[in-house]
């Protein structure tokens, strides 16, 4: 089937499993979503630019090449999805819309109101995370009958379906379902599993990992998140005014309580912000001369007969390596948009990367006879993806050779891959290139 023509800019906060619906069906599909590094979530969707585009101000929103503004995440990720995903005939189609609806209002509901006091988002309510708990078990329960002799929800394979309700069990899975309670629903977690492990859905949600023990609430880390959002400071406010308690009015900005708990229910990685960051082992390598967002910014901005030398003149060979890699299972390649989406996928996992790192990967030839292959350049001078568990995902689906900064050869490799020009080692001829930095 013909690849998805749909192009446009995803706007969302980092791990929104709301937009996650949309990236992996564009996966699917073909389709080319661009998400800014810079939108930042009550900033961004607060301008006047945003909210002339999105009124409402939510995330995810799509910006379409064709000047379509999309929001609701089940509606993004039907545009962005091809004809297979969004069912074949009448029947299909109509049980897929009924999966997606059974996420948002069997499972969406629940899992909030289980999960977000967990987080720290929202009070923790004892009634409420009971009744949330039984409305769990009982859609699990109804949805593991369903599975008992289907690997995926509508016909013989992935549909919108199994990406919206897996996606809506996501915290489910990554918070509460520990191994006692996955026990109770088998068939619900072997689907979930082989979901997770699809190509096309590890390009977008790396690293998953199923909850070991249920996560416990947590008095001290909810008073210390609401204090960053605020909760404190209006408490000090209202408490020194009880004379007057009719002049205590909320401000025009805290006037709108649901909408504010909407949007931080929205933001469930608030909490996860509040964790301690890993660290990034660039960061314990000497820096050297060599200056990454300088030469970054000189190469967006010159053409290559300037950048290049450019990059030569301030390369530090102490401190800082160049590295070949050639994609190793290139018999299986096959259209070349899917071949441009392994190098997509590989870059947006290693985004931690970015800071101490340069590649430029290029493919070569056309559909069914194309390679893969490419230059980087980063700080230390052993093979980076070892330092982090983070950045192995994809390293050895790749031979890696370290290249001489100083042979005449590697200043070949380098122009002709920063250029993208010329041919890969069999004669076929540059198709297009990508850019990590």
């Amino acid at each position: 089937m013909a690849a998805s023509n749909v192009t446009g800019t995803l706007y969302t906060y980092p791990k929104n499993y709301r937009a996650y619906k949309a990236l992996i069906a564009a996966q699917y599909s073909g389709a080319h979503l661009v998400v800014p590094r810079d939108f930042v979530f009550g900033e961004t969707n607060k301008t006047p630019e945003f909210l002339k585009k999105f009124p409402l101000g939510k995330v995810p929103a799509l910006e379409t090449s064709k000047g379509h503004y999309i929001t609701e995440s089940n509606a993004i990720a039907y545009y962005v999805s091809n004809a297979l995903l969004r069912g074949v005939g009448d029947a299909d189609q109509a049980e897929i819309i009924q999966w997606i609806s059974f996420a948002d209002a069997e499972i969406q509901p629940a899992s909030s109101a289980w999960v977000f006091p967990l987080l720290g988002i929202m009070p923790m309510n004892k009634q409420n995370v009971e009744a949330a708990k039984e409305d769990v078990k009982r859609a699990l329960t109804f949805l593991d009958k369903h599975l008992t002799d289907k690997t995926y929800l509508v016909g013989e394979r992935v549909t919108l379906a199994d990406i919206c309700v897996a996606m809506t069990l996501l915290y489910l899975y990554q918070y509460i379902l520990e191994p006692s309670l996955r026990e109770s629903y088998p068939n619900v977690t072997r689907w979930f599993q082989t979901f997770m492990n699809q190509p096309q859905v590890l390009a977008v949600v790396p690293n998953f990992k199923m909850a070991e023990k249920t996560l416990e609430f947590d008095p001290k880390k909810y008073a210390e998140l609401q204090g960053k959002m605020g909760g404190k400071k209006e408490k000090k406010e209202k408490e020194p005014k009880e004379k007057k308690p009719k002049e205590e009015k909320p401000k025009a900005d805290d006037k709108p309580t649901i909408g504010w708990k909407s949007e931080v229910m929205d933001a469930a990685e608030a909490a996860l912000a509040a964790e301690p960051k890993s660290s990034n082992p660039f960061d314990n390598m000497p820096k050297g001369t060599f200056d990454m967002d300088d030469f970054k910014r000189f190469y967006s901005n010159e053409d290559e007969a300037k950048s290049i030398p450019y990059f030569w003149t301030k390369f530090d060979p102490q401190n800082y390596s160049i590295w070949f890699c050639e994609y190793k299972y290139a018999d299986e390649l096959s259209k070349t948009f899917m071949s441009c989406n392994l190098i997509s996928g590989m870059y947006q996992r290693l985004d931690k990367m970015r800071k101490a790192a340069f590649a430029s990967v290029c493919l070569f030839g056309t559909d069914n006879d194309s390679t893969i292959s490419g230059i980087w350049v980063w700080r230390g001078q052993d093979l980076a993806f070892e330092l982090c568990p983070d950045w192995q995902i994809d390293y050895e689906s790749y031979s890696w050779t370290k290249l001489d900064a100083a042979d005449p050869k590697t200043k070949d490799l380098v122009a002709q891959y920063f250029s993208w020009t010329g041919k890969d080692k069999d004669g076929r001829d540059f198709n297009q290139g990508k850019i990590f930095k």
